[in-house]
């Protein structure tokens, strides 16, 4: 059990994330982010670690191998929307377009696919798979489950090619399923998650034991 102002905090977490990340985009321009979208991208990706941990400790009594392996790979998902962020604001202070930075990343290959790419396709792969396991387990409605998925599958069709307004409908699809279980989360709902603890085996006895026997 969480205690209720982890829970409240890690609610509203999970509401301002995808809320501020998709402010950002108001700020985009001419397919640049700059220095005010990159603040904001990483003010968000706090949000979505702090919010995404909270799930996964509620999954995990039920799914206890997919949340230990899962958190991990979405924090580095995280941390890579906290380095194109940063990339933003760099871009702006220094004077170098979006275009030039990505040429200038291509001649450190390994540092820019640990640090961008792999990390930057590590968070919408997490919560594409998330949204399939909260379904599979019943945790969340099925809509709320294909929503998050769908606004994963959308999130970088919008940010690989820049396109604002592909970024405005993910940025909406992402923040329906998460500010529903931020707000159930929030406001101490006894189940923000319908997930039940698995169902033990039952027990076997051998024939010449003493249960056995009494049966």
């Amino acid at each position: 059990m969480m205690h209720p102002v982890s829970r409240t905090i890690a609610g509203a977490c999970l509401i301002l994330a995808p809320t501020i990340q998709g402010i950002s985009t108001f700020y985009w321009s001419d397919r640049h982010q700059g220095i005010t979208a990159g603040t904001l991208i990483v003010a968000a990706t706090i949000g979505w670690i702090v919010g995404l941990v909270a799930v996964y400790r509620l999954i995990e009594p039920r799914v206890p191998r997919y949340a230990a392996v899962a958190l991990p790979v979405a924090v580095y998902g995280c941390v890579g929307g906290a380095s194109f962020g940063l990339q933003g604001m760099q871009e702006e202070l220094f004077g170098v377009s979006h275009t030039q930075a990505v040429h200038l990343l291509q001649e450190h290959p390994a540092a820019a696919a640990v640090a961008f790419w792999f990390a930057g396709l590590a968070f919408p792969a997490s919560v594409l798979v998330l949204g399939v396991v909260l379904t599979r387990i019943r945790a969340v409605p099925v809509t709320i489950g294909v929503l998050t998925s769908v606004g994963a599958v959308a999130f970088p069709l919008s940010r690989i090619p820049r396109e604002i307004a592909i970024a405005h409908v993910a940025d909406l699809t992402l923040l329906i399923p998460f500010a529903y279980l931020g707000i159930r989360m929030a406001m101490g709902h006894p189940q923000p998650l319908r997930v039940a603890a698995p169902i033990p085996a039952p027990r076997r006895f051998s024939p010449d034991s003493p249960v056995s026997r009494r049966q």
